[in-house]
């Protein structure tokens, strides 16, 4: 219960707080901490998340606890920080920049808030003052069940908690009804978990989990206004934005594709949510950490980047983004694997489509590589190990080395792989292949289409076991049913 509390404080993002007087600068924001003299305070706002933030402006606090920010510039609206030594700080939101100020106490930022000149904050802090009392109420039952362990005391005390939790819950929903317009009531109202409804029954008598997941997911943005670029300068967007993609999204490129469509559409095209949002999205499966997601790059690319929505003034990055799509997307998963020109030891052209076995791992890299002198020994020991279980390896070096090249073969006594060499010298492994750095290795099913790639080399039979294992799982029903449809007609 009490980390309920927690959360319900940490929900309004804590503290905030103004109280003003006209000024001719942009900015003007006048407080005072009574308990602190002769030091030095931090104007700061959020940076996506609740751990970074963005300092602004610095003032000195003088022998009455009395402190001044100002600037020639006005600052952008959001969530900020006062930040006092020791790395406490206070919230207040930043609205009217020139008429409000403030004055609290360093025994309880939050008890001794006193707002004037903005409404925002004195309603802000009206909120935090009042959830402030519950929760010392809950503190103390706290240390009363600790003092009382025993079963009807428990009881007794979880009985207190459950009103205060309905307490918490009706102030929230008070202030977010007699408040409407506030960004203080935005922030609630975003921060809110979806009230899910009680399930129907599923097909086996029990509650339909899958509907409570999907009802849960649909009203998941419900109460936030991601037309708004204020939420950029809280915790609150970066959130639920990570938390949406990567748990409540299938990880695979065309879920992605569409649930990244659908939230870029919600936001105000030009603005900071609407750029910031096409950033991360594309950022986060640049390089995916989810196999089979490098489509998401490529969509997001090709839609937003290459098309413009996303404003580049560096001609070269641009070209960057244009020539990693380029390489990319002939690689991605279930495309045919470009056929390699190579040779084997003897200078004989080995021919791609000849090689008959039901699964291909193409192994490209360097002699002199560490990581791949650590990883072919393990390769080995998988193929060695599955020996006539129709996998091959075709390991292509991409150095200038014939000599290195046979070496390593002898070395790491690899002469049961295929071996080829380009002896031309004419192939760009780097942008034909997305050899920036190897080993590289892709695994191939037995038409050559691209089942795997970016796998570490000594996962790749890992991999290729649990791949094998999911066709099987996928065919077993099929089985089943042509067995049974005989029966059924000799009755």
């Amino acid at each position: 219960m009490k980390k309920l509390f927690c959360m319900a404080l940490l929900a309004v993002l804590s503290a905030t707080a103004l109280l003003a007087q006209t000024t001719n600068k942009p900015y003007r924001i006048s407080g005072q901490i009574k308990g602190l003299r002769d030091t030095s305070v931090v104007l700061a706002h959020w940076y996506r998340s609740g751990t970074q933030y963005i300092p602004k402006d610095t003032a000195k606090i003088n022998a009455q606890g009395q402190f001044v920010f100002e600037g020639d510039k006005a600052l952008p609206q959001g969530l900020y920080l006062v930040l006092t030594p020791k790395q406490r700080y206070m919230e207040f939101i930043l609205d009217d920049q020139q008429t409000f100020s403030f004055a609290t106490d360093t025994t309880n930022f939050i008890r001794s808030m006193k707002v004037t000149g903005s409404r925002e904050n004195e309603k802000f802090y009206e909120y935090q003052q009042a959830l402030a009392t519950l929760y010392e109420e809950v503190q103390a039952i706290e240390v009363q069940k600790k003092l009382r362990n025993d079963a009807v005391s428990a009881a007794l005390f979880q009985k207190q908690q459950n009103e205060l939790a309905q307490k918490a819950n009706q102030i929230r929903l008070d202030f977010v009804q007699n408040n409407k317009g506030l960004f203080a009531t935005k922030l609630l109202e975003a921060s809110a978990e979806p009230n899910v409804p009680a399930p129907p029954k599923a097909a086996n008598g029990r509650p339909d989990s899958l509907w409570t997941f999907n009802y849960y997911k649909a009203h998941y943005w419900d109460g936030f206004d991601l037309a708004d670029d204020r939420f950029l300068l809280t915790p609150v967007y970066q959130r639920k934005l990570e938390r949406y993609m990567k748990e409540l999204t299938v990880q695979q490129t065309d879920s992605i594709t569409k649930e990244a469509d659908f939230l870029i559409r919600k936001t105000k095209p030009g603005s900071d949510m609407h750029l910031y949002t096409i950033y991360w999205i594309t950022s986060q499966y640049e390089r995916p950490t989810v196999l089979g997601t490098d489509g998401v790059f490529i969509h997001m690319a090709e839609k937003y980047y290459l098309s413009g929505v996303m404003p580049m003034s560096d001609s070269t990055a641009l070209a960057n983004v244009r020539e990693k799509v380029n390489t990319l997307k002939p690689l991605l998963i279930g495309k045919p694997f470009p056929t390699l020109s190579v040779s084997d030891t003897l200078r004989r052209p080995i021919n791609f489509a000849s090689l008959k076995s039901d699964y291909l791992i193409v192994f490209f890299y360097d002699p002199e590589c560490g990581h791949c002198r650590t990883a072919a020994p393990l390769l080995k020991k998988y193929t060695d190990a599955n020996k006539g279980k129709g996998i091959d390896v075709l390991a292509v070096p991409v150095s200038n080395s014939p000599e290195s090249w046979k070496k390593f073969i002898n070395e790491f006594k690899l002469q049961n792989w295929i071996h080829g060499y380009d002896f031309t010298f004419r192939t760009d492994f780097r942008h034909r292949y997305d050899v920036f750095t190897t080993p590289q290795v892709y695994v191939l099913d037995k038409s050559r289409t691209i089942i795997g790639r970016g796998i570490p080399a000594e996962q790749a039979g890992d991999f290729l076991d649990f791949y094998k294992r999911q066709l099987a799982t996928k065919a077993a029903p099929a089985t089943v049913n042509k067995q049974a449809k005989p029966a059924a007609k000799g009755k």
